[in-house]
């Protein structure tokens, strides 16, 4: 069999041990959470702007500040990243 198949073919075995819950030498990457109250207030935003700027509903970002919701997935990885380098994350959309 090939090189290619080979590596296909352990790259499935891994996904499905993966799957039965075997995370024997599996890297994860688990986001911190973030106050994004506190973020939003270090860069001066009021809550309609910083919604608009990073494309979020404000009806989200109200929820978020309160503490009704916890942001989630992409949207928890970009508030990582405006927390860690706001100035970084408007360069990179601008």
């Amino acid at each position: 069999m090939s090189k290619a198949f080979e590596s296909i073919r352990q790259g499935l075995r891994e996904a499905v041990a993966h799957a039965r819950g075997d995370t024997t030498g599996v890297n994860t990457f688990t986001p911190r959470l973030v106050d994004v109250a506190a973020v939003r207030g270090r860069m001066g935003l009021s809550q309609v702007q910083f919604a608009a700027r990073f494309g979020f509903s404000v009806s989200t970002l109200r929820h978020w500040e309160r503490g009704d919701r916890q942001p989630q997935g992409p949207a928890l990885v970009l508030l990582n990243l405006i927390d860690r380098d706001p100035a970084g994350v408007l360069r990179a959309l601008s």
